[in-house]
Parts: structure tokens; C-alpha cells; sequence
């Protein structure tokens, strides 16, 4: 498929032939678009989900998918993302979010704040309150988060982030007890280091060194990858299943502050 041919909503082939469809936000880079890929490996058609629209429509010309310009921090934008994706979901990943900022409590940015609490928590909220009724009709649903260890262990200098990764991960768990004994699984991984792209250097305002430091030394540190297929495993297991939350970390992370790092002679 050529990024010309890439749809935008849901072919209606794909929903006469019952080809299962997944959802993935923030799906332009990094876990998103490695989770897109993994997905459409296991055969899903996949709604690839996020802001830019060029590089959401380059990873579902690629994976044979449908590209949504969408904002999750938008009502209207949400909207038309549940028109788009038609009237069945199998999996939605809720991927998208973001870190703004490293500073302590006393200095930090309270517009940052906001930033994260919108994307992080209240677009989290939005997409999924808009996929639900999709989600239930296929009968046999998984919803993923893709939440951080930062969601369970406070550490200095993000408290920000922190904050709002624990308010994903009470949605999400919040969400498991209101629905049980529907057709809808509910799980949440999180990753620790993740060595991406983009994350660290937006976090630190585009200043590379201060992105390229947080990963200095470490000896293999996770890639999108990884986190990707864990989710196609979560998606891949039965539908009595439910793993409810799954934290990630390379082998040279032990905990949120305990990282080996190798230096250099």
C-alpha cells in the first residue's frame, strides 16, 4: 500500500470479512508504531492514531492500516476517531501520553502539568469512553494501557509525569472493577527505560545531551519493540486471561533508581 491508497476510516471490507481491528494511540512513533506493527503481524487491520498526520499515514501504508489524525487532549478529535474505526473493536492501546519537564516540585512549570494530566489521564479518559460501546460489540475485547513504572514508585525531580502515570494506572484499574463480567479485558504494561527516539529528548525540551545522558552506560536497554510484543502477547492469550498489569524493565534496570551502567576506560 502506497501512502496515497492509506484510508482513513475502516474499509468496509475489512468489517464484512470479520478481520479483527486494533487501535493504537500515539501511533506515529516509537511503541506506538512498533505496537502497530506487531498487531498487524498477528493479523489485525490497525487504526494507527496520532497528531502527525505523515507519519501515521507512513506506518499503516506500511502495515496495511487505516491512518486517523487524531488528538486524544480533543473531544472532537476523539469523536471522529470512534466514527472512523466503525462499529466493532477488538484491542485498543491507549499509548498515547508524554513526559514535560524534569524539575523538582517547587520550580516546576504548572502548564507542563497540565500537559501531561490532559494527554496522559483526560486522553486516556476521552478515547476510551468514545471506544467502549465498539469495544463491547465485538464480544471479545482487550483494552491496554500503556501506563510506567513511574505510575508505582515516586523519584525525584518528575513529579509531574509521576503524578499523572498514577492517575492512568487508577483509571485503568478503576476500569477493571466497573467492567468485570463484560466482554472486555483490561490490562496495563508498564515499561520501565525505554531507549525511543523522542521521549527523553521532548522531556527535556530538545537538549540531546540531556536526552542521550539518561541512557549513557546502559547495556541494552529496552526498545519499542519490546514493549510491542508484549502487548501482541497480552492480545494473543485467551479471553478468560486477563493480565492485569505487567511491568517491564531491561535486565540493567532493577528499579526506578537502581540502573548498572557501564563507563568507560
Amino acid at each position: 500500500m502506497t501512502p496515497a491508497n492509506v484510508p482513513t476510516s475502516v474499509p468496509s471490507s475489512v468489517v464484512e470479512s470479520g478481520q479483527r481491528v486494533a487501535v493504537v494511540t500515539g501511533a506515529g512513533s516509537g511503541i506506538g508504531a512498533a505496537t502497530a506493527r506487531a498487531l498487524a503481524g498477528d493479523g489485525f487491520h490497525v487504526v494507527c492514531a496520532a497528531r502527525r498526520a505523515e507519519r501515521i499515514t507512513q506506518v499503516a501504508a506500511e502495515i496495511g492500516g487505516t491512518a486517523v489524525t487524531c488528538d486524544v487532549t480533543d473531544a472532537d478529535s476523539v469523536a471522529a476517531l470512534a466514527e472512523a474505526c466503525g462499529p466493532v473493536v477488538h484491542v485498543l492501546v491507549n499509548n498515547a501520553g508524554g513526559a514535560f519537564g524534569n524539575d523538582p516540585v517547587e520550580s516546576a512549570d504548572p502548564e507542563q502539568w497540565q500537559q501531561m494530566f490532559d494527554v496522559n489521564v483526560v486522553g486516556l479518559l476521552r478515547v476510551t469512553q468514545a471506544l467502549l460501546p465498539a469495544l463491547r460489540a465485538s464480544g471479545d475485547a482487550l483494552l491496554v494501557t500503556i501506563g510506567s513504572v513511574a505510575g508505582r514508585v515516586v523519584y525525584e525531580n518528575g513529579a509531574g509525569y509521576i503524578a499523572a502515570k498514577h492517575g492512568a494506572k487508577a483509571v485503568t484499574q478503576t476500569l477493571r472493577l466497573e467492567l468485570c463480567g463484560e466482554p472486555v479485558r483490561i490490562s496495563e504494561v508498564a515499561p520501565g527505560m525505554v531507549h525511543t527516539p523522542e521521549f527523553s529528548l521532548v522531556r527535556y525540551g530538545g537538549d540531546q545531551s540531556a536526552a542521550d545522558a539518561v541512557y549513557e552506560g546502559v547495556p541494552d536497554p529496552l526498545v519499542a519493540e519490546d514493549i510491542a510484543e508484549t502487548v501482541r502477547w497480552i492480545a494473543s492469550l485467551p479471553a478468560h486471561v486477563n493480565i492485569d498489569e505487567l511491568v517491564v524493565r531491561p535486565r540493567a534496570q532493577a528499579a526506578n533508581h537502581k540502573v548498572h551502567r557501564v563507563t568507560q576506560d
